[in-house]
């Protein structure tokens, strides 16, 4: 079964839709029950979406500079 999961998984801060591929809450639930054709119909819809950028799970470097003389 075709699925358009990017395994990025998150959701939105709405918490409606998946920041990774683009499917409601409702789609991703109900995705091994949809359809054919529903299945099709959000293939379609989320065909084009761009995952969003995930923001790095590490702090950004300290950059310190050298005491001087």
């Amino acid at each position: 079964m075709e699925t358009p999961c990017r395994n990025l998984c998150a959701l939105d801060r709405e918490r409606k839709n998946c920041t990774g591929c683009g499917r409601t809450i409702e789609e991703i639930v109900h995705w091994r029950s949809m359809t054919d054709a529903e299945r099709a119909a959000v293939m379609a819809r989320v065909r084009d979406f761009q995952p969003a950028a995930r923001p790095s799970p590490f702090p950004p470097p300290v950059r310190r500079t050298p005491p001087s003389a």
